[in-house]
């Protein structure tokens, strides 16, 4: 059985991988809710924060986690509580089990609804 992708490590990738195909995103966005493909080269999810402080917050829990993986978002805050994370692997161009890997644990620091 497959790890849970929340559990798994990010692999350093220094290009030369071929990014997935739309379809193979589609599949691992199933693993990922709430995330959305952007023209098949990142996943995106925006979270509505209860105010600007808690989306700062969640910014500063974001880190680390991203700084341990080696795999660093594109954080986007508007509105003053709307927090936007854009997930690619820049060194290829598109996505990669990375995105997906990272999402995953981001997802694990968000609030239960």
């Amino acid at each position: 059985m497959n790890e849970p992708l929340s559990q798994r490590k990010c692999k350093p990738c220094e290009g030369g991988v071929t990014p997935f195909p739309p379809s193979a995103a589609q599949m691992l966005l199933r693993d990922v809710a709430g995330w959305e493909l952007v023209e098949g080269k990142a996943i995106r999810k925006t979270v509505k924060c209860k105010d600007f402080l808690d989306a700062v917050g969640l910014i500063q829990r974001i880190a680390p986690v991203a700084e341990a993986e080696d795999h660093h978002p594109d954080l986007h805050l508007t509105r003053y509580r709307m927090l936007t994370i854009e997930l690619s692997t820049h060194a290829i161009g598109g996505l990669s089990e990375n995105d997906f890997i990272l999402a995953a644990k981001i997802d694990e620091l968000l609030p239960r609804s």
